[in-house]
Order: structure tokens, then sequence, then C-alpha cells
């Protein structure tokens, strides 16, 4: 197991394997994931022609399974039609490091057949009502709707990173 050395602090700070089942893990899931629905912007890391890259994308999540739209002639979505292994994260922009809140994931990511784009573009639209009805949207909008396609990404492992506890402090959730 690491050890992570708050500069603050002689105590360690470890990165601890997920909690076992119980009313302490289930509250920890329930914060991750209401940390997830709340926020809207996800960065997702891929490599393609053996260089890293790293794109923002607005995503909505069910559970560990995060929805974004984007376009396949993309750099990153290339990528993902390569290479699927992914890792992302979700968090704010912080000033104090004491402060730092986020989600690290780890997963893969495809693209959704047809049938399936319909209960994406729902949740989708649950959380960016602008994107719930391409019709109704502005022309830009729905132009820009009709050339993306739906992805998933599924997560493996997921961690909460929670600097307030420790400079370091993740939890495994996943």
């Amino acid at each position: 197991m690491p050890v992570l050395r708050n500069p603050a602090s002689p105590e360690p700070v470890t990165s601890e394997a997920p909690a076992p089942p119980g009313p302490e893990r289930d509250a920890l899931v329930a914060e991750v994931q209401a940390y997830l629905k709340s926020h809207h912007v996800m960065t997702v890391a891929t490599v393609g022609d053996g260089l890293p890259q790293a794109a923002d994308v607005f995503y909505a999540s069910d559970g560990f399974d995060l929805y974004f739209v984007s376009s396949p002639d993309s750099r990153h979505g290339r990528n993902l039609a390569a290479h699927a292994a992914v890792a992302a994260t979700v968090h704010e922009d912080y000033q104090d490091w004491r402060d730092i809140k986020g989600i690290q994931l780890e997963g893969s990511v495809r693209q959704l057949a047809p049938a399936e784009e319909a209960s994406a573009r729902k949740l989708y639209g649950a959380k960016f009502p602008l994107a719930a009805d391409a019709g109704a949207a502005p022309a830009a909008i729905a132009a820009a709707f009709a050339k993306v396609r739906w992805y998933k990404l599924t997560a493996a492992r997921a961690y909460f990173i929670d600097n307030s506890a420790g400079f370091g402090h993740r939890d495994e959730v996943l």
C-alpha cells in the first residue's frame, strides 16, 4: 500500500482498499455518486499513436457509468476507437490544496449502439435540458448533436480524493 506524507503532519496518509460492505461504505458510495451527479465536466485521458491526450466533456452519470457525446473524428474519439481503456477525473478548480476533492476513475469507454442511445439521451437531457430535444435546440446545437456519437464510460475502479482528510487522502470506492 503506497504511503504518502502530509508535509504539515508526521502522520502518513494511505490509499486504502475499498471499505468492506456496510453502512460506512454505503455512505461513501452515496457521497461519490452525489458528487458525480452534481458536477458536469469530466476529463477523459486516452492514448493513441503512443501519445497521451486529455479532453474535457460534459457527462451524465448513472451510478459509476458516465455517458457523454463526442465526435468520433476528434483526437480522443479516434483514440477510443483504437483503445478503450481510459482514466478520467471529475473535480473543481481549487486554490488551496487542502480543499481538493474529486473523483478518479479507471475503466473503459465504448460507443453506444443506436438502440442504447435513447436511454443515454434521456439521462443526459435530464442533466442538460438544452440537449433533451434536439429539435427545440438552437440551430448550432442541433447541428453539433447531429455530428456526435454517444459514449459510455464504465468504471472498473473509482477513488474519492479528499485532501480535507489529509494531503493525498483517497478512498477506493469501486
